[in-house]
């Protein structure tokens, strides 16, 4: 099983980092992740145990093992399986600096997800 990373791409800025991260991951030979944009395909939040909302606002990334990564843990295990990218996922790992990131992170994706739909991207 392979992995797959849930996305939306009527986020612009999200549609922009998704489009650079798959790029440098085919760049180094990362072959073995299926992309699934929620815009285009709905029903597949489901997939995540997930609500379209919820999947819209964060990122998630379903692993050969099933785990379900959401928001910065998702990115971590994209960047660790890209070569250019491992100290990145390294660094993460770091007990003061994960919690760094979740928080950033989840504060930058609500006020995104707001932005958005204040938009009407979707």
């Amino acid at each position: 099983m392979s992995s797959k990373v849930y996305y939306n791409s009527a986020c612009p800025v999200c549609n922009a980092g998704i489009k650079d991260q798959r790029q440098r991951m085919e760049a180094c030979g990362v072959k073995d992740i299926e992309w699934v944009d929620v815009h285009a395909h709905p029903e597949a939040a489901a997939e995540v145990g997930a609500s379209l909302e919820q999947v819209r606002e964060r990122l998630h990334v379903k692993d050969p093992d099933g785990r379900i990564n959401v928001g910065a843990d998702a990115f971590a295990y994209l960047w660790s399986q890209t070569r250019s990218q491992h100290w990145l996922a390294k660094l993460l790992q770091l007990p003061v600096l994960s919690q760094l990131m979740q928080l950033a992170y989840n504060l930058f994706a609500r006020l995104l997800y707001r932005w958005n739909r204040a938009k009407k991207h979707w």
